[in-house]
């Protein structure tokens, strides 16, 4: 790769949320701290609140509205990292295949290293998965097991559920008094900032 090419991103999002991880990329790449340009934003919706960021950065949209129609699109685009930010649908396995240590996913839990391991929260209590959980879920999974910490992980989409080279991780200290909607509002910032600090590695790195 020559010092002036960036590398190739899709950024692929569904009608929850409101995009802000696309967003914190978008800035990111805007800052210059991330090395790369958005080839597509692909949406299985059309009224993703995602889609009106695109738009507004003229970014290219393409809509996928089934998993299966997936693996065509993204070979189209010659891609070096596909961003899950935000996409429900189930990733077939013919497309993990396709694109090995290339598809970056944000899970709401602390993945370890390796499968049968541990994560270890900052106070050394032990960190929760969260495996099969998505967001409000994971939340209140912490909240149920009194946790001391929440925490997110950002990993290579594999053939194992919920399980990959992980590529970064953030935590949130629990207080008392959080409820669901207060502790993920704090933890979806350090996932916005953490989804930057990936793509800054490997965009440097690659």
């Amino acid at each position: 790769m020559s010092p002036k090419s960036k590398l190739k991103l899709a950024i692929l999002i569904s009608n929850v949320g409101a995009g802000t991880n696309l967003q914190a990329i978008i800035d990111g790449i805007d800052r210059e701290e991330i090395k790369a340009e958005i080839c597509a934003v692909i949406s299985d919706k059309i009224d993703a609140p995602g889609l009106e960021r695109a738009k507004k950065h003229s970014l290219k949209i393409e809509i996928c509205p089934t998993k299966e129609m997936l693996l065509s699109l993204l070979k189209k685009l010659n891609l070096d990292y596909i961003c899950l930010a935000g996409w429900k649908q189930i990733i077939l396995d013919e497309v993990i295949l396709a694109f090995p240590n290339k598809i970056i996913n944000l899970h709401p839990g602390l993945i370890p290293n390796t499968i049968d391991g541990n994560v270890g929260n900052p106070d050394s209590t032990k960190a929760l998965w969260n495996k099969g959980m998505l967001a409000t879920k994971a939340i209140k999974n912490f909240l149920d097991h009194k946790a001391t910490f929440a925490g997110s992980s950002i990993h290579f989409l594999t053939l194992n559920f919920d399980f990959g080279p992980v590529l970064g991780k953030t935590f949130e200290k629990i207080e008392t008094d959080d409820s669901v909607e207060s502790l993920y509002k704090r933890l979806k910032k350090k996932e916005n900032q953490l989804y930057v600090e990936v793509l800054k590695k490997l965009c440097k790195n690659d």
